[in-house]
């Protein structure tokens, strides 16, 4: 567990915390609002993060994490409040930090001192919060802070089984209140008015609890698409926010999780400035919500192997389709290896300390442009031979950001058929009058493996790659 003596941590996290109040938190862009504004300065957010539980497993050392993100440049993470858990078992994970033990479950809701609990240990008080909970959760926020990481804080998630509903504190037979007999999709529905008092008094707790932090948005529900949750239960709770935020001078983002692959959002709640999906290949939500001039995030990956190449160019064609954030959910991350250094999982999905440091490259090198003027326009790139994947994010007369790669389907069955060695691309792109630059950049190693400058009488321009395997990158810049 991540601790220090009692007199430092205390210092420590005043000095932190003091630093907060004086730093407004993540928002919107006003040059741009499919991007964040964060420090002064536009932003997107992108990370490879444990699978949620650095806050409620007590085990899990966040501040190791933290450093091991830090070092790659990544500037995310995503958090479960501890209103939800899982057991061992669930999705095949290996050494889920979502299953903590008993005694390692650091919940919101203080245990009573009456037995009975189905983990073992004591039910709880669902009118009682947990000081601890608190306090632990204020160190994780300002040890993301120091190390430049947003926090998404992702409030609930659906009961997705009837063992994980066992198991949860809201289920009657694990809190002394006598609060969800009921089955565990009417947990989140507004049908029963004694549970849904819980989840507000939950929220506006938490609310107040981070009103002064800036490094911190809310997500309502992780995958709120299974489990009976209802969209009028989650406007509940971003009304909720709101009006706990009323007064306080910093108001935070507000994230809904949308689907898993694609979805047009219509009429959404108008306090929602962050619209986040999951398993997006190819990833067209993007331009298919685009009108809604907010971030479009995805804040989780997987189900597709555990090659880096799947999640490094899944990343890349998400951030240059116009997304501003991207979370890879890296399964090398675990209470025992909390520097993400575990390789021999059998979780569904990837994640490892190169696909970390191929990550870091994609930010340098977006963040090498004025992203905020730049606009997704892949038709841009008139023909590429050999048949590739391509994205681009242009600044008509200035700036281009292209990305090419091997075709890959959201769930190859035959991953090493699909993979290329050696190739060499003709890349035709339409190109005003001028001198420009361009440099093709290795997405494995960050280095530049061509570098060329050339004079353009206006029109259609043949660019030609160097030799690279599987996906490469070239920025191209007036000169």
């Amino acid at each position: 567990m991540y601790s220090l003596r009692p007199g430092l941590c205390f210092v420590l996290v005043a000095i932190l915390f003091a630093d907060t109040k004086a730093a407004d938190p993540i928002s919107l862009s006003d040059a741009n609002p499919h991007y964040f504004s964060y420090q002064g300065e536009p932003a997107f957010l992108i990370t490879s993060g444990e699978h949620y539980g650095a806050l409620l497993n007590l085990d899990f050392d966040f501040g190791v994490y933290f450093d091991e993100l830090a070092k790659h440049g990544l500037n995310h993470t995503r958090v479960f409040s501890g209103v939800y858990r899982e057991n061992a078992k669930a999705f095949g994970i290996t050494d889920n930090p979502l299953a903590p033990s008993t005694e390692g479950f650091n919940c919101p809701w203080a245990r009573s001192e009456i037995a009975g609990g189905v983990d073992g240990g004591n039910k709880f008080d669902l009118t009682k919060f947990n000081p601890a909970w608190s306090k632990r959760l204020k160190e994780l926020m300002a040890a993301a802070d120091q190390r430049g990481i947003v926090v998404e804080l992702t409030l609930f998630c659906p009961l997705y089984n009837d063992d994980l509903w066992k198991i949860s504190p809201m289920n009657a037979a694990n809190n002394v209140n006598g609060i969800g007999d009921f089955p565990r999709e009417e947990a989140y529905a507004l049908k029963h008015p004694a549970i849904t008092d819980v989840q507000v008094a939950f929220t506006k707790w938490v609310v107040t609890e981070l009103r002064d932090f800036g490094n911190l948005y809310y997500e309502v529900c992780n995958e709120p698409y299974f489990g009976g949750v209802t969209m009028e239960w989650q406007n509940r709770i971003v009304d909720t926010i709101q009006a706990t935020e009323k007064g306080f001078p910093k108001k935070h983002l507000i994230s809904l999780n949308v689907a898993n692959g694609r979805k047009k959002v219509e009429n959404p709640h108008a306090g929602v400035s962050i619209f986040n999906f999951h398993y997006c290949v190819p990833p067209d939500t993007v331009s298919m919500n685009a009108a809604l001039n907010k971030v479009i995030g995805e804040n989780e990956t997987g189900f597709r192997g555990q090659a880096d190449v799947l999640y490094r160019t899944e990343a890349w064609d998400f951030l240059l389709a116009g997304g501003a954030l991207y979370n890879n959910l890296d399964y090398s991350f675990t209470a025992k290896h909390p520097s993400g250094t575990l390789r021999d999982y059998t979780s569904p999905g990837g994640g490892s300390v190169e696909l970390r440091q191929q990550l870091g490259i994609l930010k340098r090198f977006l963040s090498s442009f004025d992203f905020v003027e730049m606009t997704p326009n892949p038709s841009w790139i008139k023909k590429v031979t050999p048949k590739l994947t391509t994205q681009a994010l242009v600044q008509h007369d200035k700036a281009y950001a292209v990305y090419l790669h091997v075709p890959l389907p959201s769930k190859p069955k035959d991953l090493d058929a699909l993979l290329q060695e050696d190739i060499k691309a003709k890349v035709v792109v339409e190109l005003p009058e001028g001198s420009f630059r361009a440099e093709w950049v290795n997405t494995k190693t960050g280095e530049i493996d061509k570098d060329e400058r050339f004079a353009h009488p206006g029109g259609d321009k043949t660019l030609t790659s160097p030799r690279f395997s599987n996906d490469v990158a070239v920025r191209i810049v007036r000169d």
